[in-house]
């Protein structure tokens, strides 16, 4: 009996003691069901701020980005970037206001975007590095980014900034030699730009140049606005020239069915900086691939977001430049392509 007694264990606890400590047991295990239950949605929400945000700036309207963006998310997706699996994409349009672009870069910085993205826009991309020096900008120019201050050098960026120029501003002079070869008893040459452009006065130059090496004389046009490029065409009417080049600049870009259409009404031979307007009707054109451009800027984008920087990516430059003709449009307009000039297209469109 007494080693019976010594057996025995800790001392039984009175009834009221031991539901006490049933109490006490059942809050620790609600606690710590608790825990684990708030644990798991602050677990994933942690999982999705982890997912990286790019901004996307565009001076134009959504309707007329479908294919800046469709080879831009090209570029993303080949890179390994899918939007909303593993990155998020804020889009900002400018609705043809460049006064905003700085506000809608300024909004993405204070959100946290690890990087903004502006494809075919100079304007948006010198927005960009005048708001931020740190968030890494992925830029689509048409212009030497060196000399409008964007980078140090085309090889060693440095700063924040790099991307892709399409060198479209440089190919003025191509085009009105594509011109003449058309025409070459064309003695009148037009030329319509953005006079807002950053780029005109290099443009003007250029193009006079050329004009007076081959003996040809160049009147320049301006438009801002949709009302000024009807006023553009109206101004040719009265004053007739034998063809026209339209200069590389997002307003015009923008405007690429007006133009087509007041270039066939007109009855006036033109040639265009990107394939996009010969597509729709367009006589001509001359310059590197925008789709190519856009895929590019998506592709720098995405190395960024893998942890590269900027400054040690070179500046893309556009080596592979496009000559398209519709021999449709020719037909409708009356001109005769030359064979020769036939036979130096990249691609001719029945």
């Amino acid at each position: 009996m007494i080693l019976a007694n010594s057996v025995s264990c800790k001392p039984a606890l009175a009834s009221g003691d031991r539901m006490h400590f049933d109490q006490l047991k059942r809050r620790e295990f609600i606690t710590l069901l608790g825990g684990v239950a708030v644990a798991w949605p602050l677990a994933a929400r942690a999982q999705q701020a982890a997912k990286p945000v790019i901004g996307f700036v565009y001076p134009g309207v959504p309707e007329l980005s479908v294919g800046v963006v469709a080879a831009f998310r090209k570029g993303l997706n080949e890179t390994g970037f899918i939007e909303g699996r593993n990155m998020t994409v804020e889009f900002r349009f400018a609705y043809h206001d460049n006064a905003r672009l700085p506000e809608l870069v300024g909004d993405l910085v204070q959100r946290g975007v690890a990087v903004i993205a502006t494809p075919a826009s100079t304007p948006a991309a010198l927005a960009a590095k005048a708001v931020t020096m740190t968030v890494p900008i992925v830029f689509g120019v048409g212009a030497d980014p060196v000399e409008i201050g964007l980078v140090a050098s085309l090889n060693r960026p440095g700063g924040n900034a790099t991307g892709i120029t399409s060198m479209n501003a440089e190919l003025g002079p191509k085009r009105l030699g594509l011109l003449h070869e058309l025409l070459p008893r064309a003695v009148r040459f037009a030329v319509l730009l953005n006079p807002n452009n950053r780029n005109t006065d290099a443009l003007t130059r250029d193009l006079q140049a050329t004009a007076l090496a081959i003996g040809k004389q160049v009147e320049v046009l301006t438009a801002r606005s949709t009302r000024e490029i009807d006023a553009a065409f109206l101004a040719l009417s009265q004053r007739p020239a034998d063809a026209l080049v339209i200069t590389p600049d997002q307003l015009l870009d923008n405007r690429r069915v007006q133009l087509v259409t007041l270039a066939t009404h007109y009855r006036l031979p033109a040639i265009y900086p990107f394939r996009e307007n010969v597509e729709i009707g367009g006589l001509m054109s001359y310059g590197s691939s925008a789709v190519e451009r856009d895929r590019q800027v998506g592709i720098y984008t995405a190395r960024i977001l893998k942890g590269e920087k900027p400054a040690d990516l070179p500046v893309i430059r556009a080596s592979k430049f496009e000559f398209v003709i519709n021999l449709q449009t020719a037909r409708i307009l009356g001109v005769d392509v030359p064979p020769t000039l036939l036979g130096t297209a990249d691609e001719v469109i029945e």
